[in-house]
């Protein structure tokens, strides 16, 4: 740049000692205050005089021009912008849409193209994404209005900062300080902090200080307040008939607090204002009674001064290209914002000079003030944009989670009659899940369902009255309907922000004939439409759409996050400003971010590479994993296939066969509760509980040598091979293809069972010889007979006693036995083509020969479920048997289960649970850095899952790698399912010698 500076010294040293400007209007930092003036005027004056000195008259002028640029428009578009810039020097460029790689290319060829760097600004009120795709889109400003936490305000506005300079931006035109206290606003609304001045301040203040720390200039518009009008000065000019009182003790008082504390630049709207300036048709931008007099004299505002868009109908429709311009400076205006010919505009400038309307010396003095602004923003020193990884570094994980927070901050619950959220008694319950003004899945009805199973409703805006009554029937058989509204316009003005009629009378009679909760994602004024709403069980306003909003309410509904917002605005007498409910959070599982925890996302990366080697070695065709920590769920991915076909992608709500990580969900689930009761005791024999074991060598066995596998029970029994001739057929009375009274069993496809063979089964088992050695030996024998001892114990059979008694009340509805009764096969993941016994594809049945030939129930094997589930019942055990406020397993059960109970004698197991081997032991199921009071269980198929209470983790490895055969030892061999953990333990030791802030 220095070298483009050069050319023209010569030239400039001669203009500048004709147009010398008054020293007390030049840019002076001998008596900078940092705590009040802006920041800029703290700028290097070498910097600024070297250039200055280079610039002619005319570029002079140049410098206080900013043009409109588009990052979606075709090549003549980008061409025609190099042009003006090559031709006039204009002073600065502001973006509109378009993607950041794209506008990243142009910035870095304008730049180059530019005698002085370019000031590069944008409309970035809630983040990059208010004009770039592919850019994290923070909340809405009326949205950060309910959010008490002004740090993390603070922090979003240092986060856009650093976006902004990652793109090579100087000056974000936010926040948007004006007052909405006019709820038909429809140029303002969703985009100011609300009605009440002190909290807009308190916000504009923090969002402020976060950008101008980070040297990004802030910009408070629209001055002197577009908050209280009805028309959009995009489109007309608003006439403000406000009495000057009314003005300065609220429009303008979020603009003096800012300028107080050292606001960078202000925007000037387009406003008709009479007792500021009488003058008729004239907009406040072209006003010197307001910007020179008010603004700049009686306010003493001496940072840049910005006009709104001179190509918008507040002005243009009054003044040409070019006239416009000159009034705005004559006004007192610093900086030409979309100034529509940039020819024409120094053309009358110079002719305004010619004419003693605006002398050059007052030109100069705004120049310099732009060039001090350029140094401090750092364009003395101005660098390309790199564009490798830029969508990546916007996308940051810390944006990520900042912009959770915010949102999660921001939710506010405004009714919750007899404190029917967080949502109770999920077993109770029938749950239709309803989407308001659309007809495809939404996020917050797929949020729900990872709570707890719900059935799905649509009501599109277009319906008729036929199919409203339809509706009506269909949810007749339903005790809670959570509805939530989608696709609200977002602007005031708009019919009703497109609330029908029909869908007003479908949600008041559904809210007075039903037990009703209903969340809004769009503006927040559009509760004010929804007739008899206040009446519903409970009212969420999430103001956004968002797949991120509709999340956390999800969340929020079933307390795995608690309600924090407040209303920044008054919307209806029933719902008025600062109203807000609170609730407690941490109830179930939450779902968030590793940061969350103190985990860098990058730290976790390893799990992908780990699985990804999986995948492509063949030990298994695909995946999920889930990791929670603190009862948060940080990470949840599925990956591949179901099958090495790739037809069908897996996907986290798809059901695995979970093998022996059954033996701690079914069986070992319901001896814990058991034991809590004081129904059963581990201290006690098998023939205590179960009546089949008296009189055989098995009935005196104790239940603790039975839980830890050193009752000398015989490892396992293929009892399928009694079925078999030596022809390979089957023998008579044990299956037929075809069901039938004699054969109900269904053990596959075409394959079912003879009535009795069970029995068999059970009398191999209580006739099968003990080991002659003492010691360990893993069995599945005790497990088998599990279902018979809790049967036995309750009078319940053993999958009703768990639906009942633990999974349905916790919402882990896909934990269940022959989930083909239940799901389509397209959420099944088949496991094996098992060729010796079935000779077929197991899809939907169970992989386990013994579980199958038991119809598919039992205590080993034959539990299906997705991670999700597994998770909230490993949850359950973390928290010793409780989880959403209910004790399912009293006492310390869990706790005394889960500890080694024979370490002395070598045996490291604990009570139906695996524990880590003696420190050093090759070939341990734990990860080398899992502590020794975790514990958990692994599965043939290639299943996993483990404890840790020590950090609080939950992790839940599910796959197939049976798929197409039990051959493969690859996924155990590559030590994938503990890997995949330690790099949990790896990424934790890192976490905690470099800790994650997100506030100041």
């Amino acid at each position: 740049m220095l070298m483009m500076f050069g050319t023209n010294l010569l030239q400039g040293q001669t203009s500048r000692s004709k147009f010398r400007e008054p020293a007390a209007q030049r840019a002076d930092n001998s008596t900078f205050n940092p705590d009040k003036d802006p920041p800029f005027l703290n700028a290097k004056q070498a910097w600024v005089d070297s250039v200055f000195a280079t610039l002619t008259p005319e570029e002079r002028i140049a410098q206080l021009i900013m043009i409109p640029v588009y990052s979606n428009r075709d090549q003549a578009h980008i061409d025609s912008i190099s042009n003006l810039i090559r031709t006039y020097k204009v002073g600065g460029v502001i973006f509109f849409q378009g993607g950041p790689v794209r506008q990243a290319k142009m910035t870095n060829r304008y730049q180059r193209e530019s005698k002085v760097p370019l000031m590069v600004t944008i409309d970035a009120e809630w983040g990059l994404a208010m004009r770039l795709d592919s850019t994290v889109r923070f909340p809405y400003q009326m949205s950060i209005g309910g959010v008490e936490d002004e740090e993390l305000i603070y922090e979003m506005g240092a986060e856009i900062a650093r976006q902004c300079k990652r793109m090579g931006i100087h000056v974000n035109f936010a926040p948007t300080v004006d007052i909405n206290n006019n709820a038909n606003n429809p140029v303002i609304g969703f985009r100011s902090f609300g009605e009440d001045k002190y909290n807009v301040t308190r916000k504009s203040l923090a969002y402020m200080r976060g950008m101008q720390d980070q040297h990004v200039l802030a910009s408070a518009k629209h001055f002197p307040g577009h908050g209280d009008t009805n028309v959009d000065s995009h489109y007309g000019l608003p006439l403000i008939n406000f009495s000057r009182i009314r003005l300065d003790s609220v429009e303008l008082y979020p603009f003096r607090a800012l300028i107080r504390n050292g606001l960078g630049s202000v925007m000037v709207a387009h406003m008709n204002i009479p007792v500021l300036d009488n003058t008729p048709n004239l907009a406040s931008t072209l006003s010197k009674p307001i910007v020179s007099e008010l603004l700049k004299e009686e306010l003493g505002y001496k940072g840049l001064i910005f006009t709104d868009a001179l190509n918008m109908q507040g002005v243009a429709k009054y003044y040409k290209p070019g006239v416009v311009d000159v009034k705005a400076l004559l006004a007192g205006n610093d900086m030409l914002l979309n100034s529509m010919d940039v020819k024409m505009t120094i053309q009358e400038v110079k002719k305004a000079i010619l004419n003693n309307e605006i002398t050059q010396e007052e030109v100069d003095a705004r120049c310099r003030k732009v060039l001090a602004a350029k140094q401090w923003v750092g364009l003395d020193n101005w660098q390309p944009i790199e564009t490798a990884h830029l969508i990546e570094d916007l996308n940051n994980p810390h944006a990520l989670y900042l912009n959770h927070l915010l949102t999660e901050a921001s939710l506010t619950l405004l009714r919750n009659k007899s404190n029917i959220l967080p949502i109770q008694g999920l077993d109770t319950l029938r749950v239709a899940a309803l989407a308001i003004g659309t007809t495809q899945a939404t996020d917050f009805q797929k949020g729900l369902t990872r709570y707890m199973s719900v059935d799905t409703f649509f009501l599109p805006s277009t319906s008729t009255i036929a199919e409203l009554q339809q509706l009506k029937e269909q949810l007749q058989g339903y005790n809670l309907i959570i509805a939530g509204v989608h696709q609200l316009q977002l602007k005031a003005g708009s019919a009703n922000f497109g609330i029908t009629a029909e869908m007003n009378l479908f949600l008041k009679d559904l809210i007075r004939s039903k037990p009703t909760i209903v969340s809004v994602f769009g503006n927040v004024y559009s509760l004010a439409k929804f007739e008899n709403i206040d009446n519903a069980d409970a009212v969420l306003t999430a103001y956004q759409e968002t797949p991120l909003t509709q999340d956390l309410a999800a969340q929020l509904i079933f307390g795995g996050i608690g309600a924090k917002g407040s209303l920044p605005v008054t919307v209806s007498n029933a719902f008025r400003l600062g109203d807000g409910l609170k609730t407690e959070g941490a109830l179930r599982l939450a779902y968030s971010v590793p940061e969350a925890v103190g985990i860098k996302t990058r730290d976790l990366a390893g799990i992908d590479s780990l699985v990804a080697q999986a995948m492509q070695e063949k030990a298994t065709p695909g995946a999920q994993v889930l990791v929670a920590k603190n009862g948060k769920v940080i990470y949840q991915k599925a990956f591949g296939y179901h099958t090495y076909d790739n037809e069908e992608p897996v996907h986290n709500t798809d059901l695995y066969d979970l093998a022996s990580v059954t033996k701690i969900s079914t069986s070992l689930a319901a001896l814990m509760k058991l034991k809590g009761e004081g129904k059963f005791d581990p201290n006690k024999t098998l023939g205590t509980y179960l009546p089949m074991a008296v009189g055989s060598n098995k009935e005196n066995l104790n239940y603790k040598d039975i839980l830890t596998h050193q009752a000398r029970l015989k490892s396992w029994i293929p009892f399928w091979k009694e079925t078999v001739r030596k022809s390979g057929k089957f023998k008579w009375r044990t299956f037929k293809a075809d069901s039938s009274a004699r054969f109900p069993i269904k053990v596959a496809q075409n394959l079912y069972m003879h009535r009795k063979y069970t029995d068999k089964i059970y009398e191999q088992i209580m006739e099968s010889p003990m080991n002659q050695q003492a010691g360990y030996v893993y069995s599945d024998l005790s497990f088998i007979l599990a279902p018979l001892v809790v049967q036995n114990i309750t009078g319940q059979g053993f999958e009703t006693y768990l639906k009942e008694n633990i999974y349905e009340p916790l919402g882990a509805t896909t934990l269940t036995f022959n989930p083909y009764k239940k799901y389509p096969a397209s959420r099944i993941v088949p496991t094996e083509y098992e060729s010796h016994f079935r000779k077929q594809l197991l899809h939907g049945t169970v992989h386990d020969e013994g579980a199958a030939m038991l119809g598919g129930i039992s205590g080993h094997a034959g539990l299906f479920g997705n991670a999700n589930d597994v998770a909230k019942l490993m949850q359950l055990y973390l928290n010793n048997g409780e989880y959403a406020g209910k004790q399912y397993i009293a006492g310390n059960t869990v706790s005394e289960f889960s500890k080694c109970q024979f370490c002395d004698f070598g045996n490291y197991r604990a009570l139906g649970f695996d524990r880590p081997a003696k420190p050093g032991a090759q070939n341990s199921n734990a990860a080398p850095g899992a502590p020794v009071e975790s514990f958990g269980h692994s599965g043939f198929t290639g299943t996993y899952t483990w404890i840790d209470p020590v950090n609080e983790l939950v992790y839940v490895f599910l796959s197939n790698r049976v798929h197409p055969t039990r051959e493969n030892p690859k996924l155990s061999q590559l030590n994938t399912r503990t890997n995949v953990l330690q790099v949990v333990y790896d990424a934790l030791k890192k976490s905690e010698s470099n800790p994650i802030t997100v506030k100041r």
